[in-house]
């Protein structure tokens, strides 16, 4: 595929495809596995996606040979997922509330919670070919979203009410990020929400369970069970002296 659009700043180090036509021409809309009411733009073994995420291997993608390793945006991982089925199910938890999507990836969180009639949803994604999957992703189900393409956890937390954050402690370096602009958030009042399957660096001690669902994460094979995932409220040491019960759901 040719593109028209040179890289940040680079002579000609080769050009880099358009993301949000890429996106549309390349990947398939389709319901989100476990979300039926939410459609979103995913990859599949035949999209190329590497010549979106790797420029310097456009020219010569083969279809027939496996995709790189998968962004973040490009498929329903757990927590996200999770996470926005909770909020489908209870649209009183965000019902005319300021809501961070953060690290919004496919954006699929933060367009269930404008669905579930949020006042408004910012979505913050680092990654540029993100950026423009999000915003393709709310015009296909009808919202609007507010996308901010910067890490907003390096300074104050934005004017919101509540911060969902799903599949965020998948790697130890986000999760040494991502924990203290989340107290920063607990600080200003600003209630968490998070979503994850269990990965290896969830701060378990500072979560109280909420609610759990069976859904698929990426990974899994198709057709494979469902796995419990779960969503959890973020607090602060002292909050947790209190006990709640979670809700179960499937």
């Amino acid at each position: 595929m040719d593109s028209d659009r040179a890289g940040d700043g680079g002579p000609d180090h080769g050009l880099r495809l358009d993301p949000a036509e890429f996106i549309k021409a390349n990947m398939r809309l389709v319901p989100v596995p476990a979300l039926p009411e939410i459609r979103f733009y995913t990859a599949h073994p035949g999209s190329g996606l590497r010549r979106l995420v790797d420029p310097e291997n456009e020219g010569d993608a083969d279809d027939d040979g496996p995709e790189p390793q998968p962004p973040y945006w490009a498929y329903a991982w757990a927590g996200g997922a999770v996470l926005a089925r909770y909020i489908l199910d209870n649209p009183s938890t965000v019902t005319g509330r300021r809501v961070l999507d953060l690290g919004a990836g496919s954006g699929i969180v933060g367009i269930a919670a404008a669905k579930a009639g949020a006042r408004t949803v910012i979505a913050a994604e680092i990654d540029r070919n993100g950026v423009a999957a999000l915003t393709l992703n709310a015009a296909a189900n009808g919202v609007a979203i507010t996308v901010v393409g910067d890490d907003v956890t390096k300074g104050a937390p934005p004017a919101v009410d509540m911060v969902l954050a799903g599949d965020v402690f998948y790697g130890q370096d986000v999760a040494r990020r991502v924990m203290p602009f989340l107290d920063r958030c607990l600080a200003a009042g600003i209630e968490v929400l998070v979503g994850d399957p269990g990965r290896a660096y969830l701060p378990r001690s500072r979560l109280r369970l909420v609610a759990e669902y069976k859904v698929p994460d990426f990974g899994d094979a198709k057709g494979a069970a469902t796995r419990p995932s779960s969503v959890f409220r973020f607090e602060g040491r002292r909050s947790l002296a209190l006990g709640s019960q979670p809700n179960h759901s499937e």
